[in-house]
This record gives C-alpha cells, sequence and structure tokens, in this order.
C-alpha cells in the first residue's frame, strides 16, 4: 500500500524493534522543539544588541510593534535605522541561510543514507561559486553576481544527475555521488582559473571575500530573493516527511512499500537543491552547517524526519546567527563566516562522532 504523505507514518525497521526508544523520542520532542525556538529568540535578542549601536530588547519590541501597527514610534529614529535597514535584514537572511543549509543537510542525508553528506555533495556549492566568480570577473552588478551564482549551483545539479541517469547497471546512489564529486571537482578548478586570470587588486579580493562566507552586505531586496526559495522548497520535504524515512530502509524495500523512489529522489534533490543555491547565491560559500546542524538535531529528536526538519530549521537559523554575530564581534575586523563555522564546527563533530553515534538508531 502506497505511503500517505499526511497520514500515519510507516513503522521502520528501528522502530519495530525497539518502540520504547521511539516512543521517548515522541515524547521529548516537544520540549526540545520549545527549546531550540527559545534559543533562537535569545539569538535574536543578542544579535540585535550587539554592535557599536546596542539595541535592547524593548526598543526592538517597540520598533516591531510600530511597524506591525502603524502606530507612532516611541524610539529615536536611529533605532528604528539600526533595526530596520542594518541589523535587521542581516540577521533575518542569517536565519534563512542557516535554516536552509540544515534543511537541506538533514534531507540529502536521510536520502543517500550517509551522515557525512552536507549540502555541496552534489557539486551545488561549486556551481555557485563559479557562476559567482564568472559575475565579479566580469565586473557584473551584485543582484546580476547573485543571479549567476544561483543558476550556476541548479546547472550543476542538472549536470551530476544527467551524468546519474546515463550510467546504468550500478548504485544510482552510489553514482549520484560520486558524479558530483567528480563534478564538483571540475566546478573548482574554474573557479581557481578564474582567480587566476583575475586581477589582483580589484577582482581577486572581491573573489576571495566571496567564497570565504559573509553577510555584510545583506539588504532587504536580498531578502525578497532569498526567502521564496527555501520557503518553496520546504514544501516538498514536509509533505514528503514519511516517504523519507520509509527510503532510509533501502530503494527495494521502499519500492515495496510503494514509494516511488526515482521520483521521490528527483523532487527532494530538487528542493535541497534550489534552498543551497539560494542560501549560497547571498552568503557565499558557508560550510559546514548543513553537516553539523542536522547530526545535532538528529542527536536531540532522533532520526524520524517529521521531527528531525523543523528541529533542523530552527536549530540551523539559531546556529548560523549565532556564528554571525561572533563573526562581527570577537575582533574589529569581521572574520569571514566560512571560516568561523569551520573552527566551531570542527571540535563539535568530533565530539558527535564519538558520543552521538544513537541518533541514527
Amino acid at each position: 500500500m502506497p505511503s500517505s504523505t499526511t497520514g500515519t507514518p510507516p513503522t521502520s525497521r528501528s522502530t519495530r524493534s525497539s518502540p520504547v526508544p521511539a516512543r521517548r523520542a515522541d515524547a521529548a520532542f516537544p520540549l526540545a522543539l520549545g527549546g531550540v525556538a527559545l534559543a533562537l529568540v535569545a539569538a535574536v535578542c543578542v544579535a540585535f544588541s550587539v554592535g557599536v549601536y546596542p539595541v535592547s530588547p524593548g526598543e526592538l519590541a517597540a520598533v516591531l510593534w510600530a511597524k506591525t501597527t502603524g502606530g507612532a514610534l516611541a524610539v529615536p529614529k536611529a533605532v528604528e535605522t539600526v533595526i530596520w535597514d542594518i541589523r535587521g535584514p542581516r540577521v533575518l537572511a542569517a536565519m534563512l541561510v542557516g535554516a536552509g543549509l540544515a534543511a537541506s543537510g538533514a534531507a540529502y542525508q536521510g536520502l543517500f543514507r550517509n551522515p557525512l553528506v552536507s549540502p555541496d555533495i552534489l557539486g551545488v556549492s561549486s556551481g555557485a561559486a563559479l557562476g559567482a566568480v564568472l559575475g565579479i570577473f566580469a565586473s557584473l552588478p551584485v543582484l546580476a553576481i547573485q543571479a549567476l551564482a544561483f543558476v550556476g549551483g541548479l546547472l550543476a545539479v542538472s549536470v551530476v544527475y544527467g551524468v546519474a541517469a546515463t550510467i546504468r547497471g550500478r548504485d544510482p546512489v552510489l553514482v549520484l555521488i560520486l558524479g558530483g564529486v567528480v563534478i564538483g571537482a571540475l566546478l573548482g578548478s574554474g573557479v581557481a582559473l578564474l582567480k587566476y586570470l583575475a586581477d589582483p587588486y580589484n577582482q581577486l579580493p572581491a573573489i576571495t571575500f566571496w567564497l570565504l562566507g559573509s553577510l555584510s552586505a545583506v539588504n532587504r531586496a536580498d531578502l525578497l530573493a532569498l526567502l521564496p526559495p527555501v520557503a518553496v522548497a520546504l514544501v516538498p520535504l514536509v509533505l514528503l516527511r514519511w516517504r523519507l524515512d520509509v527510503m532510509t530502509l533501502g530503494d527495494e524495500e521502499a519500492t515495496s512499500l510503494g514509494v516511488s523512489v526515482r521520483a521521490t529522489r528527483a523532487v527532494v534533490v530538487a528542493a535541497a537543491t534550489l534552498m543551497t543555491a539560494a542560501a549560497v547565491s547571498v552568503s557565499g560559500i558557508v560550510g559546514w552547517v548543513g553537516l553539523l546542524v542536522p547530526h545535532l538535531a538528529r542527536l536531540m529528536v532522533g532520526p524520524a524526519f517529521a521531527r528531525l526538519l523543523p528541529t533542523s530549521v530552527l536549530l540551523g537559523a539559531a546556529y548560523l546567527l549565532a556564528v554571525d554575530t561572533l563573526a562581527r564581534s570577537l575582533g574589529r575586523v569581521e572574520l569571514p563566516l566560512g571560516v568561523l563555522t569551520a573552527v566551531i564546527g570542527t571540535p563539535v563533530f568530533l565530539w558527535l562522532l564519538a558520543f552521538g553515534r544513537r541518533g541514527w538508531s
């Protein structure tokens, strides 16, 4: 019987063999989700408070209330400018990028049944990087650079999927992953070539800055380009949450349970790629979020995708917002996001490797 996207979730091997841990995870899910939501609210308050011009939670609430209701502002105009034009877009962008990368990582890891898979496994980050570097090399405006990064990420995954579709008689998951690694390496060599040919005084610094990842130049227009793809891509992941649990059992068993493996994999890859490409086009290359956050979420609520997806979304938003706040407040010079996420993510991931294995059971 085909599994339903909205009905009772299918029973997997893990839940049949150990129903008690599954019931405990179900009972702990509301508490874990509430804790992550509170952490996100705290990260938002800290992000607005930290900076050259500090903003208190009361001032933030007053500005949001005035904007929502159309009432008179009870704070100075400078506070409104800091919240609405400077810090607000950056905070929202960090939350959207973190949520999108974390959701993509959770989807990819479950779909490919591999805890080491990250959102750039199919070459989306390499394609987006090549598109952005081409835009910078051609001295295009910022919006054109972001558009090229977005299109480059989507085209890279399309090429990977096309290569995998032409190779028959092999494990489709293995072919897809290896194809992504090979195409990503090829695109990376293209980025290296353009860096070699770029003007060392103007273009090369801009290329290097973009590849390291940053949200310092984000504005409200960037949010309009980021929010719709992330929101649209989350819809199929929510609707296919039970089918993704069945996909973790393997292609043959998923097919025997009525799941269209090829169609489900194509929809999930397209949705995760759309989110990743949109995030990378705005923030540049920000690693470790899509790899680390799903592991943390899985340790908190278990591997069931219906619980894992919302937890990963909120935890990814809180995590990247906290990292971005550290990046702009640790020193006089803002640190690149890609560097800081690697510095923080490496020891945490090593700790998860040692103590977090039960999250996959």
